[in-house]
Parts: structure tokens; C-alpha cells; sequence
């Protein structure tokens, strides 16, 4: 379908001088009874056609009510007239005047089509809805030339909302465009982008929070057991050098480390005590 016609022969030809209020309202009944009385085959699908051309203008006036919001109008155009095409198919000629009909189909056309392509971030339905309350509020606020920006509560109190509802809509306004990560921050010789400036993830945090959560069962360990594990992983001693120094075995060394380390960790989990575990010597009795 091209978009750049805009005129038309044959069947809206005749219906060129009868017009609506709107001038690019054809008086196109006969064509839509004519349209609902075929079958689907080539002659419909000509009338059809035709009918798209006729009402086209109208869709693409539609369109420009939407321009200024961040997409181009020749795409606003396109959509307008995937609309025109579904109000033609669905409309009912006995149910009344076309335009009616269409514009409705067609406006809802468009706004779906903000709704679902043109939000740079995913926001409800919801907060969409107040962000276009809150645009509208704003743009009647200052209307008159040399008006100042106006408040959080004159936008609230001239849209019936609250505060907080004010807020959210401001924010959402945000969510129609984002800024690139690799944006250029400064124009200077050391010039560095948007990524330059976001923090990494820092491990020592989890490490403090690991530390924490263990320190309880650290505490419920018996003594020997402690020792053990401040000798291995504190001052780097081997298990032979610790089995050395305590009379017993690094087998034995080796068990403990492993016990001792799976108790601690269950209670720091919050797990329940494996069953069969035995006393933390593991049932060998003292060296």
C-alpha cells in the first residue's frame, strides 16, 4: 500500500464531492455497503483499496497530533495507516458513519504503538498513564508565552493528582530515551563516558558478609578445633607443621579442617546438622 497517494479513482472518485465535517472525510457509504455485499476475491479487494486511499488523508492527520513525542512522523504516518487498514476491515456499515469508527481504531493504533516500541524502559501501564497526565498538565501551565515551570503541587492540583503521582509521571517522562553507556561526558582531552563513572561490584563486601554469618559457629567450635582453623587459614600453616605441633595425625588434622569447616557453614546457612556427623573429634577420641 503506498501512503503517498491521495487521490483517487473509481469507486471514491464519486464520493469526492460529498464530504463530513472534516475535510478529508469522504462521504464513502455506498462503498462500504458495496465492500460488505463481496465476496473475498480481486474486485474487493480494488474497492478495498480505494477505500484506504480515500480515508488515508484523514489517518495521516491522526498522525500529526502525535508528532513532537520522539518518533518520526513518516513512521507515525505507517501506523496510522495499519489502523485505517483495521478500521476498514472490521467496520459494519449499519452500524453508522465511518468516521466515528475509524477514529477511535486508528488513535488506539498509534497509541499502542508508544505503548509497546517507543518506551526505552518498560514501565506499567499505570505510571504511563500519569506521565501523560502530567505532560498535559504541564503543557497547559505554560501555554502562555514567558509562564514559569510550574510546581510539583500546581501540576498535582490542575491534574487532580497527588504529589507522589506527579512524581512518578516526571520520572516516567525519563523512560522514553536512555543515554548510551559509551555517551561522551566532556569535550576535553581526557574526555571519559557515561561508563566511566559507575562503580564495579566489590567483593570485599560479600566477604564481610560471609565473615559475619560464620562468626557465630566459629564461636560454638570447640577449642581445639578454633586453633585448628586460625593455624591453617590464618597463619598459613600446613597440616603436617599443625599435626606436628599437636601430637596427632594430619589425617586427623585433615578430618577436623573438613568437619569443622562443614559445621560452620551449615550454621551459617541456616542449614540443620548432617545426621551421623558423630563428636568433632569424629568419633577417634582425643590425641
Amino acid at each position: 500500500m503506498s501512503t503517498a497517494t491521495t487521490t483517487a479513482s473509481g469507486p471514491s472518485a464519486r464520493t469526492a464531492t460529498a464530504r463530513h465535517p472534516h475535510d478529508d472525510a469522504p462521504d464513502s457509504a455506498t462503498d462500504f455497503a458495496r465492500l460488505a455485499a463481496l465476496e473475498e476475491g480481486p474486485e474487493r479487494d480494488a474497492v478495498r483499496d480505494e477505500l484506504t486511499k480515500a480515508w488515508l488523508p484523514m489517518a495521516h492527520r491522526i498522525a500529526g497530533r502525535f508528532r513532537d513525542r520522539g518518533e518520526n512522523i513518516e513512521d507515525l504516518r505507517q501506523v496510522a495507516a495499519v489502523g485505517l487498514v483495521k478500521a476498514i476491515d472490521r467496520f459494519d456499515p449499519s452500524r453508522g458513519a465511518f468516521e466515528s469508527y475509524a477514529v477511535p481504531t486508528i488513535t488506539g493504533e498509534v497509541k499502542r504503538h508508544f505503548r509497546d516500541r517507543m518506551w526505552a524502559l518498560r514501565v506499567p501501564r499505570r505510571v504511563q498513564e500519569l506521565r501523560n497526565k502530567v505532560r498535559i498538565a504541564r503543557r497547559d501551565l505554560t501555554m502562555n508565552p514567558g509562564t514559569p515551570e510550574p510546581t510539583t503541587a500546581e501540576i498535582a492540583a490542575h491534574a487532580g493528582l497527588t504529589e507522589d503521582e506527579v512524581g512518578a509521571g516526571m520520572e516516567a517522562m525519563e523512560s522514553f530515551s536512555t543515554l548510551s553507556l559509551d555517551a561522551e561526558l566532556s569535550s576535553a582531552d581526557d574526555n571519559y563516558s557515561l561508563a566511566d563513572t559507575l562503580g564495579d561490584l566489590d567483593s570485599s563486601y560479600d566477604m564481610v558478609v560471609d565473615r559475619e554469618a560464620a562468626k557465630e559457629g566459629l564461636r560454638r567450635l570447640p577449642e581445639r578445633e578454633r586453633n585448628i582453623l586460625y593455624m591453617r587459614f590464618f597463619e598459613d600453616m600446613t597440616q603436617n607443621r599443625i599435626a606436628d605441633q599437636l601430637g596427632i595425625s594430619q589425617m586427623h588434622v585433615s578430618r577436623l579442617i573438613t568437619r569443622s569447616c562443614a559445621r560452620v557453614r551449615d550454621e551459617a546457612l541456616g542449614a540443620q546438622a548432617r545426621p551421623g556427623r558423630g563428636n568433632a573429634d569424629g568419633g577417634t577420641g582425643a590425641a
